[in-house]
């Protein structure tokens, strides 16, 4: 596939980054012309993903959040947020819908709702090295069929 466009993005693990790395997901693919519905899906995704980095990653140490986002010539975009923290003991276990590691405060359904508002979701997690979450979405757009 043919590289269209690239965006490299570093934020501080903090909550209040959360919607700006949101928002930079959305303005970034806006060239692509996508639909509401691809944009939302795009946007929630990104933002649980960061959120996920800002809660899990970096529990007693400051850190920072890496995004790459590369459009594709095909009209995918394929969105990876990294972190260099705790990482994941068990990855197919922490995508089980509810699964937390942190009892009741949280709902344990990051992983589900990046899988459902992405086509396809892909976690690599070492622990004390971090976790990498790619998001890949195909836009069909507004103007699909005349790229």
């Amino acid at each position: 596939m043919e590289k269209i466009n690239e965006l490299r993005l570093t934020v501080d693990a903090r909550s209040i980054n959360e919607g700006f790395c949101r928002v930079a997901a959305a303005a970034f693919i806006a060239e692509l012309d996508p639909t509401i519905e691809e944009l939302c899906d795009v946007k929630t995704a990104v933002s649980e993903a960061v959120t996920n980095c800002v809660v899990h990653a970096y529990r007693e140490k400051p850190g920072k959040i890496y995004i790459n986002a590369v459009i594709y010539g095909n009209g995918t975009v394929k969105i990876r947020v990294k972190d260099a923290g705790c990482g994941i003991e068990d990855v197919e276990k922490a995508k089980e819908p509810l699964f937390t590691t942190m009892g009741d405060e949280r709902s344990g359904l990051g992983f589900s709702v990046m899988e459902s508002f992405s086509d396809k979701l892909t976690v690599r997690s070492k622990p004390g090295s971090g976790t990498t979450v790619t998001i890949e979405k195909r836009i069909l757009g507004m103007n699909y069929g005349r790229r």
